[in-house]
């Protein structure tokens, strides 16, 4: 038996590459390789950074975005629909000239307030209104019992620019006057600020004021609205909380600027105890409260209310004809 003899070898093999030079491709294939990757994942990390950061941008503040929302807490148990109305046409139209938000929001909204007086309303009402209104920048917390005298004026070139505001700010001023050991810092930057307020005679003004939106937003307010504060029977309830946490807080010390009075919070009766002559409302000035008016059984917030929108009519027809001329 004979068996088929295995197939003979080529006398012409394939030509293969030198040894060492197939090493030496391969190692720089890989190293190519590992170069690329890196150069891709940097590309991929920095677009990440760059769209987060420009997406951000633009969520924060979309178009149409009122720049302030005015806030006034209405108190419809205490305040006749004729008033309110007026109130509220007041606040309308300064911000309609400014292109602002307003928001009214009423007392018995806020049952969580309990036993506590009907003022602190004021608190959530405007953790409210940071809800409603999560892009804009600026509140500005303002009584019921007070008017915008001079819708010309702008919060911003008015108060709120970082250079108009360090102008303004009350440097090394006793937070709670005459002599509180605890002074306003004098070194702090316009931009830095979340809170401006004014003080009269008595202590801090909460009738009238602006407050920046953020986290220390938040914060502000939830450390104000503590129920522990709530419970401690301040004589001038959220007033004196205010003041207290101002003092004790240096979170909240370092984000406040103290302003002149004159520059938000004119008044329209001479109170010896709260500024006197200095204190009263003059043409021009951008607003004037009824301080006192709703606690006085002698007065009356409407009654004066209405006397100061007359003024405020006759302003308004004296800019007219000058204008008109």
């Amino acid at each position: 038996m004979h068996f088929a003899y295995p197939p003979r070898k080529s006398s012409h093999p394939p030509a293969y590459p030198a040894r060492g030079l197939s090493r030496s491709l391969s190692y720089n294939q890989r190293r190519q390789l590992k170069i690329g990757a890196i150069i891709l994942c940097s590309l991929v990390f920095l677009i990440l950074v760059l769209s987060r950061l420009f997406s951000n941008g633009i969520e924060r503040v979309p178009p149409g975005t009122p720049e302030v929302v005015i806030v006034t807490l209405i108190d419809e148990e205490n305040m006749s629909k004729d008033y309110i109305a007026k109130v509220q046409d007041n606040r309308n139209e300064y911000a309609a000239r400014q292109g602002y938000a307003t928001f009214f929001p009423t007392v018995s909204s806020y049952p969580s307030i309990h036993d506590s007086p009907r003022t602190w309303s004021l608190v959530p009402a405007l953790r409210h209104a940071l809800t409603l209104h999560p892009h804009s920048t600026y509140f500005f917390a303002l009584s019921p019992h007070a008017l915008i005298m001079n819708p010309t004026l702008n919060l911003r070139t008015h108060i709120l620019a970082p250079k108009r505001l360090e102008k303004l700010m009350l440097r090394d001023k006793p937070v709670v006057p005459p002599d509180s050991v605890i002074k306003t810092f004098g070194n702090l930057k316009g931009d830095r600020i979340d809170l401006v307020l004014t003080q009269d005679g008595e202590g801090l003004c909460p009738g009238s004021f602006v407050l920046k939106n953020g986290e220390w937003a938040q914060f502000f307010l939830d450390t104000w609205f503590d129920p522990l504060y709530r419970s401690y029977n301040f004589q001038k309830a959220e007033a004196h909380a205010l003041e207290h946490i101002v003092q004790w807080h240096p979170t909240i010390l370092t984000k406040l600027a103290l302003i002149p009075q004159r520059t938000l919070n004119t008044y329209n009766t001479d109170i010896a105890s709260r500024g006197g002559a200095d204190a009263l409302y003059q043409d021009g000035d951008f607003v004037v409260r009824l301080v006192g008016c709703d606690t006085d059984a002698a007065r009356s917030c409407e009654g004066e209310f209405e006397a100061m929108r007359v003024k405020l009519g006759a302003r308004k027809m004296r800019e007219g004809l000058k204008g008109g001329g």
